[in-house]
């Protein structure tokens, strides 16, 4: 065990020891108590009928029928019962109730990706510092960020001296590094983007996002400059330059890149990320997301994405194992940035951020971003949160949303 590793051992054992055991006498200690739902916490493969018991904000059991009572109880009875959702590529801090609002869908932790470069990156640290929940950001390597189309058409643009100023005097904010490779808005300068954003993340040790899907270049040819814990968004654009070839093999760049340790993410966003056939390709060949995420934008609360579940749900409807679904969204989205580490879980002692969903069943549609739709047979509904172990406000109605 390295030093590291002791000093993370020793801080979740004193965490452990603050939290009141099972017994007759304690039993009433317990802040809140989630009670007789479906417990799934694909990080320790739990999939039960169970209450959750929390204390001073962290899980203190998970087991069926805990006796006493506590200071509130949440009824989650024909409900799921999961660890808060981990969102990792949001452009929530574009707008100050953008947080507030991911976390009514059952969002305990989000990043926003690339929303601004250096020029304006103050803007969304503000925002994510005010976030009720965990909320860290990447920066865009084009100084403007993602309102400014076209931005590394000017490779000027793509500034590698004012990106290390921004990250260094907003280390504790900055998670990674956002390069968004299109042809509309890199161009042909594509491969010299993501070289100056690796060139930047070198500096930090920090992971680098890529928007992927209609680039100039290939991917074999962008693919070779990722390394391990970058991530590959929109995982599932159509062509040009997709990641399965015409015969619907996965292409050899994209296998070795996840051999390495690159992550690929969904990225459902609302405009040439996601289509159903490709989806379906890609699962068929066994190349299955590591994370799932929603773009969030407000915008995106109307149409396609909807919330965070939706976007889940529509893998249901592509046939992924339930278990799969909520630690794509949890236990893995919570690997791949440090700020999560422990999060994206129920164990005992954990931080008690949990997702209360109702999975209703019906005849439900769900639309891809070429207006394609799909109808599935399940739907994920936010139902309730809770924060640092205390339950919080629902999603707003419509008419407070905008």
């Amino acid at each position: 065990m390295n030093r590291r590793q002791f000093v993370h051992a020793a801080a979740g054992a004193v965490a452990f020891a603050r939290i009141p055991k099972l017994t007759a006498a304690t039993a009433k200690r317990f802040d809140l108590i989630v009670k007789g739902g479906r417990v799934i916490d694909p990080s320790r493969k739990f999939d039960a009928i169970a209450d959750v018991a929390i204390a001073q904000g962290r899980i203190a059991a998970v087991e069926a029928n805990i006796a006493g009572d506590a200071a509130e109880t949440i009824d989650a009875k024909g409900k799921l019962v999961v660890p808060g959702l981990i969102d990792i590529h949001t452009h929530a801090a574009r707008v100050k109730d953008g947080p507030a609002m991911c976390l009514a869908d059952g969002v305990t932790g989000l990043i926003d990706a690339g929303s601004q470069g250096a020029d304006h990156i103050s803007d969304t640290i503000a925002i994510a510092k005010s976030a009720p929940q965990i909320c860290r950001v990447l920066i865009n390597i084009g100084r403007a960020g993602i309102l400014a189309e076209g931005d590394t058409m000017d490779i000027n643009r793509a500034d590698v001296g004012a990106a290390r100023a921004a990250i260094a005097a907003n280390r504790e904010m900055i998670a990674g590094i956002k390069a968004r490779l299109s042809r509309d808005v890199a161009g042909p300068n594509d491969y010299e983007v993501l070289r100056r954003a690796q060139e930047v993340a070198s500096a930090f040790k920090i992971p680098v996002m890529i928007h992927m899907g209609q680039t100039v270049s290939p991917l074999s040819k962008l693919f070779p400059l990722l390394k391990s814990g970058d991530i590959v968004t929109h995982m599932f654009a159509p062509p040009p330059n997709s990641i399965i070839d015409d015969s619907g093999h996965i292409l050899p760049e994209v296998l070795a890149g996840r051999r390495r340790g690159v992550r690929f993410d969904l990225g459902n966003g609302r405009t040439g990320h996601l289509r159903w056939d490709i989806a379906e390709q890609v699962l068929k060949a066994g190349f299955l997301p590591d994370t799932f995420s929603t773009d969030w934008t407000p915008e995106a609360r109307t149409a396609q994405v909807i919330d965070f579940p939706n976007v889940m749900s529509k893998f249901l409807m592509l046939g992924m194992p339930m278990d799969q679904v909520i630690a794509c969204a949890t236990v893995n989205a919570a690997r791949d940035f440090p700020v999560f580490r422990n999060h994206g879980t129920l164990k005992i002692g954990a931080p008690a951020d949990i997702a209360v969903l109702e999975l209703r069943e019906g005849s439900f549609e769900f639309v891809d971003n070429y207006e394609n739709k799909r109808m599935g047979r399940e739907r994920l509904f936010p139902y309730a949160t809770v924060l640092g172990g205390k339950r919080v406000a629902g999603r707003p109605s419509a008419a407070a949303a905008f």
